[in-house]
């Protein structure tokens, strides 16, 4: 399982850029690809253009590279993970396609990063927001929805586990969300991004990467890859370029992608990369499988046992 944006931290990879030659030529093959030094960005920040969206997209899935080459990279932990399957949350889908060999490692680090820039100029255009709520049935999500939306967009953005609902859209409808999830006996956290990702308002962002994606190579892919939109396998490479269009302004369907993994006799699944998010949302989706997090060079070495 591969991360997706809010997964960044300053100092992200820099323990296995520091002792992994394999982590090391991946941050400086990105650095040649970018030209601009992503790598100081991870390590040094500053936060503020970290967690900037045409930033923070490449910044995680080159991080994410860099722990799985580390990992594979040490004899020790090299047998450790041998992914038969492999999904990641929004832009870490990116990560699991380049997982499977459908994408080169470039290729898939310049869509990130354009599909981060043109995720930023659509939320520039129409400013929104996202709000996470939890403690809620899936009806009071709608009633919710149609409440606090009055003349504004607002829609279910992340479905990410059993009670809990990411909603996204413009900005003065999700000011309104906290007060009527409290009336209802939910919790409603808003949540520090730059526009309202995944509904309709990244629409104009899903229009130009379709393009993108209609220029680039992908292959089949060599593991079976979940899909955030459809929570089935992808197919051909016209199927997924299509989908990774429609994903940008689609719900992510976190919980269903995981829960057909489990339904298809998956029961360990590894995250990898910066943070702990995935592994925490597997908690809440299925407590009988094998959640492991790979998020620093001590996690990789306890691989070992």
């Amino acid at each position: 399982m591969f991360p997706g944006q809010g997964a960044q931290v300053v100092g992200m990879g820099r323990d296995v850029r520091e002792l992994s030659p394999a982590a090391r030529t991946v941050f400086e093959e990105a650095n040649r690809v970018l030209d601009f030094d992503l790598a100081d960005l991870c390590f040094n920040g500053p936060e503020e253009r970290l967690s900037a969206t045409d930033v923070s997209q490449p910044a995680i899935f080159v991080t994410s590279v860099a722990y799985w080459r580390a990992l594979k990279e040490n004899p020790a932990t090299a047998d450790a993970v041998q992914p038969q399957a492999t999904l990641g949350l929004s832009l870490g889908e990116y990560t699991a396609l380049w997982l499977s060999g459908s994408l080169s490692f470039a290729d898939a680090l310049r869509l990130v990063h354009r599909r981060g820039q043109l995720m930023q100029e659509a939320a520039d255009a129409r400013p929104g927001g996202m709000v996470s709520v939890m403690g809620l049935q899936p009806g009071q999500i709608d009633e919710v929805c149609r409440d606090a939306a009055g003349a504004d967009t607002l829609s279910p953005a992340n479905f990410n586990a059993p009670g809990q609902v990411v909603l996204s859209g413009d900005r003065a409808a999700c000011d309104r969300v906290p007060a009527i999830v409290d009336s209802m006996g939910g919790r409603a956290i808003v949540l520090r991004v730059a526009g309202a990702f995944h509904s309709p308002l990244m629409q104009p962002a899903a229009d130009r990467l379709g393009p993108v994606l209609a220029g680039t190579t992908l292959n089949p892919t060599g593991i079976p890859v979940v899909s955030n939109v459809s929570a089935d396998y992808h197919d051909t490479a016209d199927e997924i370029r299509r989908l990774l269009e429609v994903q940008v302004a689609r719900p992510i369907r976190w919980q269903a992608s995981v829960e057909r993994l489990i339904a298809d006799g998956f029961d360990r699944f590894v995250e990898i990369g910066p943070g702990r998010v995935l592994t925490g949302l597997m908690r809440g989706i299925n407590r009988s499988v094998q959640a492991v997090n790979v998020s620093s060079l001590q996690a990789i070495e306890k691989l070992k046992t």
